[in-house]
């Protein structure tokens, strides 16, 4: 059985929560809330195998409550929210951020196939990411800028090359928003490549997504358009509903083919195109997230002589992509996250200054 807590301040929305995760025999829901404080206190007592949670509340928020609950007693969290206006959206990405594994919009209606989609996509996800293992966040962390000194990527520096980067993408899924802000976080203001993310993420958070990042980076970040000409300095956001890749002359390609293993936009799309677009001049990071996308692309991009990097399992939140990379034998370097960002600009510093 999956034990859930049910957070949600509306008694209605929160009974209908109930009702329908009750409704499966693989699912009991142990514990309801109707603010975040009560659900900080019912996360330690009834140490539940998942918490759904709602974002606007009394007392306590649903973003302050799954900073806490992740920090005091890490929990696999499920935002659930109407998400309604844009800002909805953009706190739920925040809760993304502050170490929820996914969000869904709140079933609404009472019949229909829409209403039972919902229905399905959230049962299904509570019962996936109750079996995640999250490990304890720490508080939260000073803004990029601040006077605490980040870990330098110095044990296990790349090997240099004289072969110059031009391009570095970099993949995500479940845990992706809080590893991207990060590494976004630590990139120099001076970075001499553009960088190209795929993120799982569901349609319609793409632009809380790129707000978050664009808050926390010194660099400009912006959904990707067909046609772009990436440039140094520059972060490009696929969007949710098309693949990410480059043409011959370098320009940004958006496929609306169908999706791969299930993904669109696909890791393995975006670095199998650089693989053929860029070769040895491109770097290729995996990092969080569940299954195996990413895997493939990289061995293409690796053969192609490019440098692959992955997140190690001990900062990520779900090990299956990077895992899956790793066990392909195409990754260079296992990489904490925290010492990503300095791995990526030490990359792209090969062929332009001495390697220090």
């Amino acid at each position: 059985m999956v034990r859930v807590l049910v957070v949600e301040d509306s008694t209605v929305a929160r009974r209908a929560l109930v009702r329908i995760l009750g409704a499966d025999p693989d699912v009991e829901v142990v514990g309801e809330a109707a603010d975040g404080a009560r659900a900080v206190d019912l996360a330690a007592e009834l140490r539940p195998d998942v918490i759904t949670m709602d974002i606007h509340m009394p007392v306590m928020d649903g973003l302050e409550a799954t900073r806490l609950i992740m920090e005091r007693t890490p929990t696999p969290i499920v935002v659930v929210s109407t998400l309604v206006r844009r800002n909805d959206v953009g706190r739920s990405v925040d809760a993304l951020q502050a170490g929820a594994l996914t969000a869904l919009e709140r079933p609404g209606g009472r019949n229909g196939e829409s209403f039972d989609h919902q229905v399905n996509a959230l049962v299904e996800a509570v019962k996936v990411m109750a079996g995640v293992k999250v490990t304890p966040r720490p508080p939260r962390a000073q803004p990029p800028g601040s006077a605490a000194r980040r870990e330098r990527f110095v044990a296990d520096r790349l090997p240099p090359r004289s072969q110059r980067i031009d391009v570095v993408a970099v993949a995500a899924s479940t845990g992706g928003p809080a590893a991207l802000a990060s590494i976004a976080g630590s990139l120099p203001p001076d970075l001499s490549v553009p960088v190209l993310v795929v993120q799982h993420i569901r349609e319609g958070f793409e632009a809380a997504l790129v707000d978050l990042l664009d808050r926390v980076s010194r660099l400009t970040v912006r959904l990707a358009s067909s046609g772009d000409a990436p440039t140094p300095g520059e972060i490009l956001v696929a969007p949710p509903h098309a693949h990410l890749g480059f043409s011959p002359s370098g320009r940004v390609v958006l496929d609306h083919s169908a999706p791969i293993d299930g993904h669109r936009p696909s890791a393995n799309f975006l670095f199998g195109s650089l693989a053929r677009s860029h070769g040895a001049r491109a770097m290729g990071v995996v990092l969080t997230g569940m299954g195996r996308d990413g895997a493939e692309g990289l061995s293409q991009l690796h053969a192609a002589g490019g440098w692959a990097l992955a997140q190690d399992r001990s900062t990520s939140v779900v090990y299956g992509m990077p895992g899956a990379a790793v066990d392909g034998g195409a990754v260079d370097r296992v990489v904490p996250l925290q010492q990503m960002g300095d791995a990526i600009a030490e990359a792209a510093s090969w062929g332009r200054v001495p390697f220090g």
